[in-house]
């Protein structure tokens, strides 16, 4: 029977078992959380014992954990709290517990105007890089939790901070295949700060708004084909036809041109191939980190041959940023799939949506 590592967030109590784990909690009747879309996590409750499963921690993960709260290991609600991605931020402002947030690596990253407000007050903690946390500050703040994210399950920093005996769990929200199983990562959060009920809340409303998008879409006749990523170096990366951002543009009823396609990761592909392919699409997408027409034609006069680019229909999110320089939709885009469904539903179906201004998504400069 495959091992699942459990962190119990104490020095004494390390490595064990599931098997060991269901021996030691009360004999009660199991009830399992069912969730809707998210595949990467479940929820279990056992009388007043709960225990988070983190199933797929990151990609290709050969390894699950598992998460005991409870009064003796992580005592909820948790009343301090470092998070380390900007997709974690949402999830706490929903919730209406932002101020537990106590440290973040990178907090210039940020772009909400309420946790950056806490920042500019010394009320969150700056803890460095992610790679490399400093430790010796996230002592002095002593946090109940550190919640972190895994590349490759590869991270010294974390393992040394489980040595303290401060409690770290692995969030795998961007690991999840869909838009809706990423922002259902919210009931995770709820179940941290006893706010099952609003977590279950608050996503009903988000999925609700996409479903009633996805509706209105369908509906379109005209189906605009779309170009997507940009050239770095000499590849064109793009999203694979089974990546959350397709399956964006497949709700918003588009011709993604790369939509047949699969894998795991983004598309690597020659300028050639895909000029051959895109050069007459009527709408570009989401061209990497380029923020204006003349950023484009510095990195490379190529992209002036689009038809997209010469009829001024390029349009990214790089240009919705916080005060210090955050991109808005790293942090929110993963709670509120619903704004990015509909910014894109907006832009390639101007006729839908008309009373609608992208949240998101702006024409480059």
């Amino acid at each position: 029977m495959k091992n699942i590592t459990i962190l119990f967030c104490t020095l004494i109590l390390m490595g064990c078992t599931e098997l060991k784990i269901k021996s030691e909690l009360p004999k009660e009747e199991t009830h399992v959380v069912k969730l809707k879309y998210a595949k990467g996590f479940s929820i279990e409750y056992l009388d007043a014992t709960k225990v988070i499963h983190i199933e797929k921690p990151w990609p290709k993960s050969e390894t699950s954990y598992s998460y005991v709260l409870s009064d003796s290991l992580i005592k909820t609600p948790i009343k301090k709290i470092v998070v380390t991605s900007t997709t974690h931020i949402p999830a706490l402002e929903l919730l209406g517990v932002e101020h537990t947030l106590v440290g973040f690596p990178g907090c210039d990253y940020i772009s909400s105007e309420k946790t950056r407000q806490r920042i500019d007050k010394g009320e969150v903690r700056e803890l460095g890089k992610n790679e490399g946390i400093n430790t010796e500050v996230l002592l002095e703040l002593n946090p109940d939790l550190v919640v972190g994210f895994g590349v490759d399950g590869v991270n010294k920093t974390f393992e040394t901070i489980k040595k303290t005996g401060i409690p770290v769990i692995y969030n795998g929200d961007w690991v999840e295949d869909s838009p809706l199983a990423k922002a259902e990562w919210i009931k995770f959060f709820g179940v941290l700060f006893n706010k099952e009920k609003e977590a279950d809340s608050i996503f009903n409303v988000i999925e609700s708004n996409y479903i009633s998008a996805k509706k209105m879409a369908s509906v379109a006749i005209n189906r605009p084909t779309i170009l997507s990523g940009a050239l770095h170096k000499d590849v064109w990366y793009l999203p694979n036809g089974s990546s959350p951002e397709a399956r964006f543009l497949k709700d918003a009823n588009v011709d993604y041109l790369w939509s047949e396609t699969s894998g795991s990761g983004s598309l690597a592909l020659s300028f050639e191939s895909v000029f051959e392919k895109a050069k007459n699409a009527d709408i570009w997408l989401s061209p990497s980190y380029y923020k204006s027409f003349d950023q484009l034609l510095e990195a490379s006069e190529h992209y002036s041959k689009f038809e997209a680019f010469k009829a001024k229909k390029v349009y990214s999110f790089s240009l919705t940023t916080g005060k210090t320089g955050g991109v808005l939709y790293y942090e929110l885009g993963t709670a509120r799939p619903d704004l990015v469904l509909q910014d894109i539903i907006k832009i390639c179906h101007p006729n839908l949506l008309k009373n609608y201004t992208p949240f998101f998504f702006k024409a480059l400069e």
